[in-house]
């Protein structure tokens, strides 16, 4: 019994930590680098090939293509709602610009760390 009860607490432990360890890894988003308008929210898009757009609408022309990025957040609003079978459905939008300055473009909240509407980011 002894030895039963020894090799489930080690299965039991070994699997807490492959859990956690996974949990951790996955939900992590690096740093954001330095240089970012400190007056703005930084936000992180955490998909990859996401397309940032002129306009709120996902038939609006694509101005620039980012993966597991970090941008300036100007504002968000509503804008066309967007469904992703992976992740689900949002219709707010991100105006973001590049750390380093850029024209304005729109990325849906699905795709940026933070949720339906991201916190910090004001309304348009």
């Amino acid at each position: 019994m002894k030895r039963l009860t020894r090799h489930s607490v080690t299965a039991l432990a070994a699997a807490a930590l492959a859990v956690g360890g996974l949990a951790t890894t996955a939900q992590a988003a690096p740093a954001a680098p330095s240089g970012g308008d400190p007056t703005l929210t930084d936000v992180y898009i955490w998909a990859t090939n996401v397309n940032l757009r002129q306009h709120p609408t996902r038939d609006s022309n694509v101005l620039a293509v980012r993966s597991t990025y970090w941008l300036d957040a100007v504002c968000q609003k509503r804008g066309e709602y967007v469904h992703d079978p992976a992740v689900g459905g949002n219709s707010w939008w991100t105006a973001v610009q590049e750390f380093s300055g850029s024209d304005i473009a729109w990325v849906n909240n699905l795709y940026l760390r933070g949720g339906e509407k991201i916190a910090g980011v004001p309304d348009c």
